[in-house]
């Protein structure tokens, strides 16, 4: 008898507890910042890195090669992201 009383308050603190913690979904947003700040600067670093070194060896036009080939792949990549934010607005607009 005592034990139940005892054990009912610690039942209903534990069960609001694993409620309150129950997942609701994927943080998309904490994701991309995620990579935003910390796997994308990583990525230039290395490039930057790689390009240094074929600078300082005579590979100039291999540098230049490379670069304006990421520099493409940024535009792709800002594009897609821009097209994403129209591509919401339109669909907030449309059908809101």
């Amino acid at each position: 008898m005592i034990a139940t009383e005892l054990a009912t308050p610690a039942m209903t603190a534990l069960q609001s507890t694993l409620a309150a913690a129950a997942p609701s979904g994927i943080n998309t947003q904490g994701v991309i910042s995620f990579f935003a700040s910390n796997v994308a600067p990583i990525l230039l670093a290395v490039l930057g890195v790689i390009f240094i070194g074929r600078a300082s060896r005579g590979e100039i036009s291999k540098v230049l090669t490379s670069s304006a080939i990421a520099i493409v792949g940024l535009a792709f990549i800002a594009g897609a992201a821009t097209l994403f934010f129209v591509g919401d607005y339109l669909i907030k607009l449309i059908f809101s």
